[in-house]
């Protein structure tokens, strides 16, 4: 014979119903937590990410003093050595593209090398040439399946493994910036991705930061014109028609 309460039985599957959902509930968290929420990398235009900057430019400048004395002027190249990749504190190029994922949901896929090469010449105040070429073979994202699939669909890096930018008009600084001033300019010129070119605009931020310049930018690209097709896998249910390009570059002379 049962001797609990009927009060008392009442309290204990309240205790049980609310322990059950405080479980369900974890459950949930615990899955939007590790499947759903967006890991993506910080984008360049970022506060975080001109943290990170800053930190490797100083730890770079670190126990040297930098020449403010010498001006702009020469070819500056692509330094790789300024920062790491791991926590993309280094130079890199690549895309980022809105990705809707069976079991996941929406995301944003990122993905980025670090092996960027080129150079920047500057006459006084003005910028005259910059080339600037990208081994895409090496883009990863967070995904090692992914890393496989692009070589093959989407933007094909082992058919077309570079993509490059070549300044096609000159960019009036106007005057030299200070130390640590950054400049808004925009960048013209012609853009080759997956074997096709078009002309772009490209709105950059520089900076010149202990003897480093620092160039930043990020423009949206149709994928249709640059003949690239959606990726298809059972697990993507949809892709965007367009991706935003970013650009991290340090140079140094």
């Amino acid at each position: 014979m049962d001797s609990t309460s009927p009060s008392h039985r009442g309290r204990k599957r309240l205790y049980l119903v609310g322990g059950a959902i405080v479980v369900v509930a974890a459950a949930l968290f615990s899955g939007w937590y590790f499947l759903i929420r967006d890991t993506s990398p910080a984008g360049v235009n970022t506060a975080e990410q001109a943290e990170a900057r800053d930190a490797a430019v100083a730890a770079a400048a670190e126990g040297t003093a930098a020449d403010t004395t010498a001006g702009i002027d020469g070819t500056w190249t692509v330094d790789t050595t300024i920062g790491t990749f791991d926590d993309f504190s280094s130079t890199f190029a690549g895309f980022r593209i809105d990705e809707e994922l069976a079991s996941i949901g929406a995301k944003t896929v990122v993905g980025r090398t670090p092996d960027v090469s080129g150079t920047l010449v500057i006459d006084g105040t003005t910028i005259t040439a910059t080339e600037i070429l990208v081994d895409m073979t090496t883009l990863t994202t967070d995904s090692a399946s992914r890393n496989r699939q692009i070589k093959r669909q989407a933007i094909e890096t082992d058919t077309f493994p570079e993509a490059t930018f070549v300044l096609a008009s000159p960019i009036d600084l106007g005057a030299v910036p200070a130390d640590g001033e950054p400049v808004t300019v925009t960048a013209t010129g012609d853009l080759t991705v997956h074997g096709v070119t078009n002309s772009v605009e490209v709105p950059l931020t520089a900076e010149l930061e202990s003897g480093v310049i620092v160039v930043v930018g990020e423009i949206n690209l149709l994928l249709s014109d640059y003949a690239i097709d959606k990726p298809q896998a059972a697990v993507v249910l949809s892709v965007a028609d367009n991706a935003d390009m970013e650009l991290q570059l340090f140079f140094t002379r």
